[in-house]
């Protein structure tokens, strides 16, 4: 038998990991450009989604649960906010960007919705 953490069942990190995995592409693209920053600071965040959706499922608290959601949700709004600097700086194009945060928003709404879902 196969055994796993809680959090790989939930749709909600999975779809964190695959927005992580085009984000981690759009940071190596970056870097590659020599925009260390901006790459450094969107691995981080992009991290921290998928970071704190596992993190929280390993409590026994809905209440601590959704507290990370939160934290989470939190993050993938900084990586959209990198994502609109990076194409106001001319560092990807409109719709380099729009992919990305039309991914981002997607997330964000199920992360809120699945922290809705706790409360009942």
């Amino acid at each position: 038998m196969s055994r796993h953490f809680r959090f790989e069942s939930l749709q909600i990190w999975q779809e964190a990991v695959a927005v992580g995995d085009d984000l981690f592409n759009l940071a190596d693209t970056l870097e590659k450009r020599k925009y260390f920053r901006f790459a450094e600071q969107l691995r981080g965040a992009t991290l921290s989604i998928s970071n704190n959706i596992a993190e929280g499922s390993g409590d026994d608290s809905d209440k601590e649960f959704r507290r990370f959601l939160k934290y989470a949700r939190r993050s993938a709004f900084e990586c959209a906010n990198i994502v609109i600097i990076c194409q106001r700086r001319g560092y990807l194009n409109k719709e380099e960007r729009e992919s990305c945060y039309e991914r981002l928003d997607i997330l964000c709404r199920k992360i809120q919705n699945f922290r809705k879902a706790l409360n009942k």
